[in-house]
């Protein structure tokens, strides 16, 4: 879905794992592994197992340096987007490139479903940091949560995250996104927990639905309920906190900042002071733009817990 002029960098994105983080698109939208019922961006279109170049290295690396060259540095370089960043089989090459741009460290941010496989253990051994999912203990609820390929099972994935951790020279950060009444109870936790202890990431992080979900029956756990269940995981375990501060707020032309946000807003769902906080403006320049744009149908406005999320229209909530 292309908003603006960058077809494959948007943002940076105020993330709660990373900061602010300047995401890079490496697969049509909505192309991934799985179908999570949980997912910000809607059911999977496509849903595939097989790797391709589905995006012109050559092409994200100009406008990788575009970006750069605005001066605006975050915090990560993010590998993430609209699918499963993995499917990209050309993320190696990638990696190996922005690691000749800058300094600025690599994440990529995957769903673990392929890391069985040797090539993609290959490609990503020159990232910084990657962060695979496990979001349930057993291969049932992997299937009701997950809704993976049919090809995926759920112990081959599990051996694939736990293989390439202990292959990986960088850091492992392992997400368990818990479900309230599925996932995100006592019994099925324990189960979770176990599984990371053979997994021997860096850190686990417990996190819940925060933003509209694909579906209205995945409901978040009550944060003092996650707390409660970092035990579970011993010492390296935490619950993913709010999102980052935003920068320096600075003045752009209204098109640009039309842009930005439609950018932003076609790979993540975000309140006003989330956008304001990636993007770097007032959250006044924010709420002075978003009528124009709802007006112009080009986003739409949904609600979780209370707070208003805004999305570009091409996104199912």
């Amino acid at each position: 879905m292309k908003t603006s002029g960058f077809q494959y960098v948007y943002g940076p994105v105020p993330s709660r794992r990373l900061g602010r983080s300047l995401g890079i698109d490496l697969v049509p939208f909505k192309t991934c592994t799985y179908d999570c019922v949980y997912c910000q961006l809607g059911r999977t279109t496509n849903k595939a197992i097989e790797r391709q170049e589905y995006v012109p290295v050559e092409d994200v690396v100009i406008e990788l340096q575009e970006k750069l060259a605005a001066g605006d540095a975050p915090d990560y370089i993010g590998l993430a987007g609209s699918g499963e960043p993995t499917l990209n089989s050309a993320i190696g090459d990638l990696i190996h490139k922005i690691k000749g741009l800058t300094d600025i460290p690599v994440a990529v941010l995957t769903n673990g479903s392929l890391l069985w496989m040797s090539e993609v253990q290959d490609a990503l051994m020159g990232a910084d940091l990657v962060l695979p999912s496990l979001d349930a203990g057993d291969a049932r609820l992997f299937r009701y949560v997950n809704r993976p390929h049919e090809d995926i099972s759920f112990e081959q994935m599990v051996d694939g995250i736990a293989a390439f951790t202990e292959r990986f020279p960088g850091e492992v950060w392992l997400e368990v996104f818990l479900l309230a009444g599925v996932t995100g109870v006592p019994a099925e936790v324990e189960k979770i927990a176990v599984l990371t202890r053979k997994i021997r990431a860096a850190r686990v992080q417990l996190n819940t639905v925060s933003r509209p979900p694909c579906e209205d029956f995945a409901r978040a756990v009550p944060r003092r309920q996650l707390e409660s269940f970092v035990r579970l995981f011993g010492v390296s375990a935490d619950v993913i906190g709010e999102g980052p501060e935003g920068k320096s707020p600075t003045q752009r032309s209204g098109l640009a900042v039309d842009e930005e946000i439609l950018a932003l807003l076609s790979r993540r769902p975000c309140c006003a002071e989330d956008i304001a906080a990636g993007l770097g403006l007032h959250v006044a320049e924010v709420t002075k733009a978003l009528p124009a744009l709802l007006a112009a149908r080009k986003i739409k406005e949904t609600r979780q817990d209370g707070r208003r999320f805004y999305l570009a229209t091409g996104i199912q909530p």
